[in-house]
């Protein structure tokens, strides 16, 4: 690398031939366009007096719209279905409805506790969704509960729903609502109703299909004659505190629900959500029976592996007792001595090995009485 000094002695049109060559930055490359909002919007109704105008919107078209016929002085509000959306994404819905920023983080984050939340004249409440996937045997397995979660901000004037995850679908819930407009008459928090009301209901679909899976464990584990496998028990109750943990925190939401935001949930759909609170405590309390039941069951299997252990252990001590005998025998007479008893006598051989075998048939017979063999 040329000096100052040099440099300065070069001609002024070779000087750039003598500057040291270096890597430039390469170019930023364009960034791709975001996805707009409206890609990630499933279904966008608009209801008016319980029932839904026809035709399609976007977001924004449904929000002017709703803004538009309250001040006609119509009960209006709209529905937004949002699935999976990008950050980008819910922040231009949260722009447009005026959802708390901190509300909008949370639905962009897939593993969210279920909870209950206010933000001003908002609601913003937290689901985890269950699927029960179908399966031969529970040891061939891999995964038996699947998890999700649905994501609700409610208001007087708009509901948006976000889902996360393949499963929980809300088709149903809306058609539902739409064959049933009295119920949807009661506002925007009646929808939020009939959605926690689908995902309780399913709780309890869930429960009872594993119930067939921990009574197949059950019954295989005290099976006679039947070696007890323990990892189908470990893994059903892997699944269990998977659902308790989805299910149980749900309690407090819907007890707070019931009793507070007055102002905001009338008491016809308290009602309804009351109803949602004594089934979501059906399924959360069978939950906690099936995993006392699989705790007692890990016990039980653990004892009978342990006797199924001393079982095989006085097995193989019994085998190994009768192996030691024609071992001792053969190791005697197999050093290299002169003198010794039955060496010269023609009916040596054959009487050692009748009296080795007499002895090995002796110690069988004894094992096989004690149940050792």
């Amino acid at each position: 690398m040329p000096t100052f000094r040099e440099l300065r002695d070069i001609p002024e049109t070779l000087r750039p031939l003598a500057r040291p060559q270096r890597d430039e930055p390469p170019h930023p490359q364009p960034q791709p366009d975001h996805p707009t909002a409206d890609q990630a919007v499933v279904d966008c109704g608009i209801y008016v007096d319980g029932e839904r105008l026809p035709g399609t919107f976007s977001y924004a078209e449904a929000r002017a719209k709703v803004t538009e016929l309250q001040l006609g002085g119509q009960e209006a509000f709209a529905w937004i279905g949002l699935h999976a959306p990008t950050e980008y994404q819910m922040q231009e819905v949260g722009e447009a409805f005026g959802m708390h920023e901190l509300a909008v983080e949370d639905a962009v984050c897939a593993h969210q506790r279920p909870k209950l939340e206010r933000y001003d004249e908002s609601l913003f409440l937290v689901l985890k969704t269950l699927n029960y996937v179908p399966h031969e045997s529970t040891l061939l397995a891999r995964e038996i509960v699947e998890t999700g979660e649905i994501m609700v901000f409610v208001n007087r004037d708009f509901v948006v729903t976000i889902r996360h995850g393949e499963h929980g679908r809300l088709s149903d819930v809306r058609k539902r609502m739409d064959s049933d407009p009295e119920h949807v008459r009661l506002g925007p928090f009646a929808v939020m109703h009939a959605i926690a009301d689908a995902v309780v209901d399913h709780y309890l679909e869930v429960t009872q299909s594993m119930e067939g899976d921990i009574d197949a464990i059950e019954e295989e584990a005290f099976a006679p004659d039947h070696r007890t496998r323990i990892e189908p028990i470990y893994q059903m109750k892997r699944e269990v505190v998977e659902l308790r943990r989805s299910v149980n925190p749900l309690s407090v939401p819907f007890a707070r629900l019931q009793t507070e935001h007055k102002d905001l949930i009338s008491k016809e759909v308290r009602r309804y959500l009351r109803d949602v609170g004594d089934h979501h405590t059906h399924a959360a309390d069978q939950i906690a029976s099936y995993d006392e039941n699989l705790s007692s069951l890990v016990q039980a299997a653990l004892a009978r592996v342990e006797m199924q252990q001393n079982t095989d252990m006085r097995k193989m001590s019994a085998w190994a007792a009768l192996l030691a005998i024609p071992t001792m025998v053969a190791g005697i007479y197999g050093m290299n001595f002169e003198y010794m008893p039955g060496l010269k006598w023609h009916w040596g051989y054959p009487t050692t090995i009748l009296g080795t075998a007499a002895i090995c048939l002796m110690l069988y017979r004894n094992f096989r009485r004690n149940g050792w063999l």
